[in-house]
C-alpha cells in the first residue's frame, strides 16, 4: 500500500511499434510497465502504437492525434497515480477512445471516481475463469494483481463523462474485472479489463478485447484527438 513504482519501469523515451500492413489507427500508450506483447497485438490489427513515458502530459498525448489512448498493466498501488488520473479524466472529457490494461483498469476505476483497494492475496497466474457480461461468456484468463477496483457489481455509476458499469467479473470472487464507459446515447465509449488478455504464455480467451477496441475506434472517427 502506498508504493510508487511506475517510475522505475516506464520508458524513459518515447518510441513507435508500427502496424503489420496498412496502418488504420494510432493509439497513444501511457507506459506504466507494458509488456511488449500488447503493442504486438495492436499491430496485428493494424495499429501503430506511439507508447509514452509515463509522466507524459495530456498536451503530450494529444500531441500525437492519436484515434484513441491506451493505459498498460504496471506495478505499485493505484491510489499513488494522480498523475496519470488525471491525464485520463482530460482524454475522457474529449471523447478519446480508451483502453486499459491491470494498472490502467485501476487507473480508469479512480478517473471513474470509483476507489480500490488491495487484495488479501492478490490474483496470481492462469486459468482464473472471468465473466464478460457483455456476452455472458466465461473466459479463462491470466492474473497478475494485488489490487482491484471497488465498484457496485449491478449498478450504474453515474460520471461526469457518462455511465460506468461493471463490465467483467472474477467468477472466484466477485472482484471486479472490468469496467465500461457508455455515453449518453448508449455506446461503448471507453472500457478495461483487470487481467491479462495480451498473456504470451496463454490463454488468449480474451484476445478478442483488442478487436474491440479497434471496433470502438473504427466506431467514432470524429473523436480523434486535436
Amino acid at each position: 500500500v502506498g508504493a510508487n513504482l511506475v517510475g522505475e519501469v516506464t520508458t524513459r523515451e518515447p518510441y513507435v511499434v508500427p502496424a503489420d500492413g496498412v496502418r488504420r489507427f494510432t493509439v497513444a500508450a501511457l507506459d506504466l510497465g507494458i509488456k511488449s506483447m500488447t503493442p504486438r497485438r495492436l499491430a496485428e490489427r493494424g495499429v501503430e502504437t506511439r507508447v509514452l513515458p509515463a509522466t507524459s502530459t495530456l498536451a503530450d498525448v494529444l500531441a500525437v492525434r492519436p484515434d484513441g489512448l491506451f493505459f498498460s498493466n504496471g506495478p505499485g498501488d493505484p491510489a499513488t497515480a494522480d498523475h496519470q488520473v488525471s491525464v485520463l479524466r482530460g482524454a475522457l472529457e474529449r471523447g478519446v477512445p480508451f483502453f486499459g490494461i491491470c494498472f490502467g483498469n485501476q487507473i480508469f476505476g479512480r478517473a471513474l471516481g470509483l476507489g480500490t483497494y488491495k487484495l488479501r492475496y492478490g490474483h496470481r497466474g492462469i486459468n482464473q475463469p472471468v465473466q464478460d457480461r457483455t456476452t455472458g461468456k466465461v473466459e479463462v484468463t491470466a492474473h497478475n494483481h494485488g489490487f482491484a477496483v471497488a465498484a457496485p457489481l449491478d449498478a450504474a455509476h453515474a460520471t461526469p463523462f457518462g455511465q460506468a458499469s461493471v463490465s467483467h467479473v472474477c467468477l472466484n470472487d466477485d472482484v471486479v474485472e472490468g469496467l465500461e464507459l457508455r455515453g449518453p446515447d448508449g455506446e461503448m465509449r471507453a472500457f478495461s479489463v483487470q487481467y491479462h488478455p495480451e498473456a504470451a504464455a496463454g490463454p488468449h480467451d480474451a484476445a478478442y478485447l483488442f478487436d474491440r477496441f479497434a471496433d470502438l475506434m473504427a466506431a467514432h472517427p470524429d473523436r480523434r484527438a486535436v
